[in-house]
């Protein structure tokens, strides 16, 4: 539904994003992250046909986005960060005015704002100016404009920005009920989002896609060792020394809090039994055992560190660019 191949665009002697390229299957939700200034935005623009590249090709829907821009602004939804709202205008009066600007009328019209506002739960608020609304009605008044003409494709950026804890959960649900009738794009800061509603992650880091797979195949990949989380009632003096010595052990971190360790082992390894036998054996009083799982938050700090040597990325394998282990440091929770 969405193909981007090599991709690249300059502003003079600056190049804002370089040789990027990924895909996006019909009915799939693509989360694209990136730290400010990786080159996301730029990317959205090109894709809804605001900007041409310098090099490359995008195509949405089949239609080339420099060759066919009509087309493909038919076959997108697109939420910007700031929701494209008119305040001077009630709701109804707003998605009426994005209808006709698509080219809808009559009962086509009136059924999909019907929609539009039922989706977004809005039907309370459809009269009120929009300059009266909550910025978390705002957004969701912007994204159904993205909506009203039941597009293919949506682009989102940032789209629970603004949005209360309820209001959130009911957005990435809506989300989640598009896929599969809609190819999305989710462009977001809120890492945690991006694993609760999309398939597969985009990261884009100094205008380079550096990683491209679903969030357990990221970790997967870049976890270099097994961590278990272990939190101790009595714990002995010794107990680091007496856990390190177990075969497999490689590393014992203390926690930030009392009795609480985690035991770094050799990849491929699961010394739970190992470490509960202990603990159990010497009366120590086992309160809490885990495996620690490596994190979106992880995967993303650890491809986008400037100083890990990834600001100038070389061509991934498989989707993801190898990287260091993190510090005894940072490996404790």
């Amino acid at each position: 539904m969405i193909d981007v191949q090599n991709i690249t665009k300059r502003y003079g002697h600056h190049t804002a994003i370089e040789d990027v390229t990924f895909s996006v299957a019909k009915g799939e939700v693509l989360a694209f992250l990136g730290p400010n200034g990786a080159g996301k935005t730029t990317t959205m623009r090109i894709l809804t046909c605001f900007m041409p590249p310098t090099e490359g090709t995008a195509r949405v829907a089949g239609f080339d986005c420099v060759e066919a821009p009509m087309e493909v602004k038919r076959r997108i939804g697109y939420l910007p960060e700031t929701p494209p709202v008119y305040h001077e205008l009630t709701v109804t009066e707003y998605l009426t005015f994005v209808g006709r600007l698509r080219g809808m009328s009559g009962s086509s019209l009136t059924s999909a704002l019907d929609r539009s506002l039922e989706q977004l739960q809005l039907g309370s608020v459809r009269h009120r100016l929009i300059a009266n609304l909550s910025r978390g009605y705002r957004q969701r008044v912007g994204l159904a404009q993205a909506l009203l003409h039941d597009p293919p494709v949506l682009i989102l950026d940032e789209p629970t920005v603004g949005l209360d804890p309820q209001q959130i959960i009911e957005i990435r649900g809506l989300i989640k009920n598009l896929a599969g009738s809609h190819s999305i794009i989710l462009s977001t800061h809120i890492l945690p989002e991006a694993t609760a509603v999309c398939q597969r992650v985009v990261i884009i880091n100094g205008g380079r896609i550096v990683a491209e797979d679903t969030p357990e195949q990221l970790s997967a990949r870049l976890r270099q060792s097994e961590k278990i989380s272990i939190t101790i009632k009595t714990p002995p003096s010794d107990c680091e020394e007496r856990l390190r010595a177990i075969p497999g052990v490689m590393n014992v971190f203390p926690g930030q809090d009392p009795g609480h360790f985690v035991v770094e082992c050799t990849l491929g390894y699961d010394l739970r039994d190992e470490l509960a036998r202990l603990i159990v054996s010497q009366e120590w009083g086992l309160l809490e055992l885990k495996t620690v799982s490596m994190t979106l938050e992880d995967v993303f700090l650890r491809l986008t560190r400037h100083e890990e040597g990834m600001s100038q990325p070389q061509e991934a394998t498989s989707g993801i660019l190898s990287a260091p282990e993190p510090s005894a440091r940072e490996a404790t929770p």
